[in-house]
C-alpha cells in the first residue's frame, strides 16, 4: 500500500516566451529523439522471448513509461500556460519577468528574475513567481523592504534595483 499525499498546490500558469519555447522544445525532442530511440529498443527486447526475466525489456518499458509520463505532463502544461511576453507599463515596480536586484541586512547583494514555475533554475538566478521571495516583492519599487519568511528564519531584504529586458 503506497502513502498518500494530498494533491501539489497548482502553480501560478504564468512563463516568459523563452520558457514556453524551451517547454516545447523540450516535448518535441522527447516525441522524436528520446522516443523514436526507446520504441525500437523495446521492440527488439520484446523479440528476445520470456520478457518476465528479460531486463532489458524491463528497463526500455519503464523508460518508455517515464517518457511518456513527461509527454502527458508537457502536453497538459503547455496547453494552461499564459506566455507573457510584455513589459509592464510601470517599469519602476516589480512584476513577473523582472530583474530585481536586493540587499540584505548583512550587505549581501543579489539579482534574481522572477519567472514561471516551469523555468526555475537556481544557477541562473531564475525563481519561481511562486516563491516565498517573489510573492514578498511583486508589486514593490527601488529602496522598499520586503520582509521573507524563509523555512529557517525571517530575512529583510532592500530592493536595489528593478529591470526589464526589452523584446
Amino acid at each position: 500500500m503506497g502513502r498518500w499525499r494530498p494533491p501539489p498546490e497548482k502553480s501560478s500558469p504564468y512563463i516568459t516566451a523563452e520558457g514556453a519555447a524551451a517547454l516545447k522544445t523540450w516535448l518535441t525532442d522527447l516525441w522524436k529523439l528520446r522516443r523514436g530511440e526507446v520504441v525500437p529498443a523495446l521492440s527488439a527486447a520484446a523479440a528476445e522471448g520470456d520478457r518476465s526475466e528479460n531486463a532489458e525489456y524491463i528497463y526500455r518499458k519503464k523508460q518508455l513509461g517515464e517518457i511518456d509520463r513527461k509527454i502527458r505532463y508537457l502536453s497538459k502544461r503547455l496547453d494552461e500556460i499564459e506566455v507573457v511576453d510584455r513589459t509592464p507599463p510601470q517599469q519602476d515596480r516589480v512584476f513577473f519577468g523582472a530583474w530585481v536586484g536586493i540587499e540584505d541586512e548583512q550587505g549581501i547583494a543579489a539579482e534574481y528574475r522572477i519567472v514561471g514555475a516551469d523555468e526555475t533554475d537556481a544557477a541562473r538566478a531564475l525563481i519561481s513567481v511562486d516563491s516565498p521571495l517573489a510573492r514578498a516583492l511583486l508589486g514593490r519599487s527601488v529602496d522598499d523592504e520586503v520582509q521573507v519568511s524563509l523555512p529557517e528564519k525571517s530575512v529583510l531584504y532592500t530592493i536595489t534595483s528593478i529591470r526589464y529586458e526589452r523584446h
